[in-house]
């Protein structure tokens, strides 16, 4: 599965991922882990002191991707509507979830503080930059001055995530896309008027 070239932590974190976000926490077995990634028991142990460890080495770097893929999404100086729309809009697996989200669902990663720290961290993360873009929308008067940029963000984060859960119900990607829609529209700006 995995090459030469990327070395055995490298596999560890990588295999972990993916276990995590295919069965959660908890059937994500070290056995699981080491059958997958092709390694032998001694490599886990020689880098990790154990299950929890090369989880939140995984978890750390699902956040990471995370964020900077949101950053990537939002960073730049065009118009507030069109970043946030590019966010929503993403290249997504929907009928796969949300990496960070179904850590959210796992009740061993939410009884962990250590495990669950980068997941509100990445959370947190990306409401406050979507707060920023939907703030800047508002100082440029493109978005309305009625809009509470937090609160906004709230609804973009509960909008995928939902989506993400109505989806995987359905077993189609509409019910996220026409969340998405939905939110896009009561978002757009209306057409400025002339005086």
């Amino acid at each position: 599965m995995y090459g030469e070239v990327m070395s055995t932590q490298e596999r560890l974190i990588e295999t972990t991922r993916e276990l995590l976000w295919e069965r959660g926490y908890v059937g994500t077995s070290p056995k699981a882990i080491l059958q997958r990634a092709g390694v032998g028991q001694g490599s886990m142990y020689h880098h990790f002191t154990g299950k929890s460890d090369l989880a939140l080495a995984a978890i750390r770097r699902t956040g990471e991707e995370m964020r900077a893929t949101v950053d990537r999404l939002l960073d730049g100086s065009g118009p507030a509507y069109g970043r946030v729309e590019a966010y929503l809009l993403r290249e997504r697996d929907v009928l796969r979830g949300c990496p960070v989200g179904r850590l959210t669902m796992d009740p061993d990663v939410i009884a962990s503080e250590e495990l669950r720290a980068p997941v509100d961290e990445t959370i947190a993360h990306v409401k406050r930059r979507l707060a920023d873009v939907v703030q800047q929308g508002v100082d440029s008067g493109e978005f309305g001055p009625h809009l509470v940029p937090a609160d906004i963000a709230a609804a973009v984060v509960a909008t995928v995530q939902g989506g993400y859960v109505l989806a995987r119900a359905s077993g189609d990607t509409e019910a996220f896309d026409a969340g998405v829609r939905g939110l896009l529209a009561l978002l757009k700006p209306a057409p400025r008027t002339r005086s």
